[in-house]
């Protein structure tokens, strides 16, 4: 409990005891008769306890904003003493205030699953100097510099290990338990927590660029972006307050001039109808669910950028997958060899290897890593890339071309098409078929549970898009039961193939994109919902996603469907619960049957039981 809160609790404690020494004596009669010295009596405990309300209200009047629950509290209770009700003004004043703390605890809590990422943020980075090491800010630290990281301590930059060993916690990112070890060449990232060994690390971004400075601008944002039924609220509450303002002041007036004397009966009803009709359990308990349905995500390693991100992963139909690095490891091997016309698979090999040495394409490393002998690039000239197809270059100064079939077509090669299941590079030499280079790329763990969560959850279709050769896509699509899958695609067609996707959803159903590639940006932004890779995606397609997966995970983004649909029911409940109960008894305060007590249910009870409801979307 924060500072404020404990001052709050300690007003509410000495008001009410000081309001209920005095309706005690007001019930056995032993109070003073002159009815100046009860309103001085009560006004003790109302001003404890409502003095800020009064102050707030004031202000706002000031500023020319009249209607908001601070100024309907203060015209009630202020009414409920003209009318001679002190014990009721003082009450309802007490009561709403504890409603006030309850929320504030609430949305703390919300906000505290949350904001425990802020804590994620390094506070300073160890530099070596003169044999010594030296505490520096993260952000004085340029890139390439080497940074020592001690066990326990919380690591600064994203780097790269160069000396030593270490298991890292990561769960303030992933949400993942398990430590990962972490040894020289591996890539570490900020925010992450060293476990027991002491760890050099060569920086490879600037911390204005690494990945918690990403998460915190993410956590920051995130509750700015309103769902569309937050938007709804708001504008409902700045229509809503000054109509019932208005409505009560003609219930005081009215009525007495049409039919005649009861002013103070009618007044009376008038700051009850104020009072029932705050819009308090409305303007918290929607945000504050969606806040805790944002909270509940960040717990289990998924961002979500804004609350209506969350609103529309609720209304998924449609997920579309990009293969490599989503619901594959991206790991390529060279898996099968075909050879023709004499050439040796060692040839084959070393040929294909030459041709792909300047490329950093995950398939041409496969190759290279098959050939596994140093390259000599000497003998390597005029290289050219044909997108999509392949790569045409020297080698020893005679032709070598590497690619698809469509590379082979295009040249006029005569070749023997391979049925193996895998990306098939095909090899040319010397304007004559060589061969093929079977390369098979693994599925991730939990990819296959991953499809199966989703169409539990309600998803309807799951379709996969690939630039790999169709016959290695259905392969994989068929294991994980993919519903639809698009194969040999080169980038710009993803963007037409989720399109497609799009123009035959219905309205309210939404399409999701799940990647991880610079090249996946495209079509993260054009779908309706983007999920991006963490851990090992680019910043482009984090920057561009609306959700993303801190540990790579695929299997959670059926728990995020599952915590965004709970919180949409919460939040429709706490709409229909609030405006029913509220209707009901502004009818009833209308025709003089309910009174201030009812007025308080309506308003702070009503007001309790949604925030209380709004709290259980902080449980994924």
């Amino acid at each position: 409990m924060t500072k404020k809160q404990k001052n709050m609790l300690l007003r509410i404690i000495s008001s009410f005891i000081l309001l209920a020494v005095l309706m005690i004596c007001e019930h056995i009669g032993i109070l003073p008769e002159n009815i100046w010295i009860q309103l001085i009596l009560f006004l003790v405990p109302y001003l404890i306890i409502g003095y800020d309300i009064i102050v707030k209200a004031a202000k706002n009047i000031r500023r020319g904003q009249v209607f908001d629950e601070n100024f309907l509290m203060m015209i009630a209770t202020f009414g409920a003493f003209g009318a001679r009700d002190f014990s009721e003004a003082a009450a309802v004043m007490l009561f709403y205030q504890v409603g006030e703390l309850f929320q504030s605890y609430a949305v703390g809590k919300s906000r505290q699953s949350i904001s425990e990422m802020m804590d994620i943020c390094p506070e300073y980075a160890n530099i070596e100097q003169e044999g010594r090491l030296v505490q520096v800010d993260p952000d004085d630290v340029e890139i390439g510099s080497i940074i020592v990281v001690k066990p326990g301590e919380r690591i600064p930059l994203d780097g790269v290990v160069v000396e030593g060993e270490s298991l890292i916690d990561t769960a303030a990112l992933t949400g993942e338990s398990v430590p990962r070890k972490a040894s020289v060449n591996d890539e570490i990232y900020s925010g992450c927590v060293n476990g027991s060994g002491t760890l050099k690390v060569r920086t490879i971004k600037e911390f204005d660029d690494s990945t918690v400075a990403k998460i915190l601008e993410l956590v920051e944002n995130a509750s700015s972006k309103k769902a569309k039924v937050e938007n709804f609220i708001t504008r409902f509450a700045k229509y809503y307050t000054p109509i019932v303002t208005i409505a009560a002041v003609l219930l005081a007036i009215l009525p007495p001039l049409i039919l005649g004397g009861g002013w103070g009966e009618w007044i009376h009803r008038a700051c009850i109808f104020l009072v029932i009709s705050c819009p308090c359990a409305l303007v918290i308990s929607v945000p504050l669910g969606f806040f805790g349905g944002i909270g509940a995500a960040s717990r289990v390693g998924v961002l979500v950028k804004g609350g209506n991100y969350l609103e529309a992963v609720s209304e998924i139909h449609t997920i579309v997958f990009d293969k490599t690095g989503t619901l594959t490891k991206g790991e390529f091997k060279v898996t099968g060899l075909v050879t023709e016309n004499g050439i040796t698979e060692a040839e084959l090999i070393e040929l294909a290897a030459l041709a792909e040495g300047y490329s950093n394409h995950p398939i041409a490393g496969s190759i290279k890593d098959a050939y596994g002998k140093p390259l000599d690039m000497s003998r390597v000239d005029n290289a050219k890339e044909q997108a999509g197809h392949g790569i045409q270059v020297l080698v020893d100064g005679k032709e070598v071309l590497v690619g698809n079939e469509k590379l082979m077509v295009e040249n006029g090669i005569a070749y023997t098409p391979c049925t193996m299941a895998g990306t098939i590079c095909y090899v040319a030499w010397e304007r004559q078929f060589a061969g093929a280079i079977v390369i098979s790329d693994s599925i991730k763990v939990g990819a296959k549970e991953a499809i199966h969560k989703m169409k539990q959850v309600g998803i309807q279709k799951c379709v996969m898009l690939t630039g790999d050769r169709k016959e290695a896509a259905t392969v994989i699509a068929k294991e994980l039961e993919i519903d639809e899958v698009y194969a040999e695609l080169l980038p710009g067609d993803k963007v037409a193939k989720v399109e497609d996707q799009m123009n035959g959803l219905r309205e309210k159903e939404k399409l999701a994109f799940v990647g991880d590639g610079i090249n996946d940006a495209p079509v993260l932004t054009r779908a309706d919902i983007g999920f991006a890779m963490g851990s090992m995606g680019s910043d482009a397609a984090i920057e561009a996603a609306d959700v993303v997966l801190m540990d790579d995970d695929v299997r959670k983004i059926a728990a995020v469907v599952q915590i965004s649909r709970k919180t949409i029911t919460i939040v429709k409940q706490n709409i229909v619960f609030a405006l029913g109960v509220k209707a009901i008894v502004l009818v009833l305060g209308a025709i003089g049957v309910a009174n201030m007590w009812e007025a308080v249910f309506a308003d702070v009870g009503v007001a309790v039981l949604a925030i209380l409801n709004s709290m259980r979307t902080l449980k994924e």
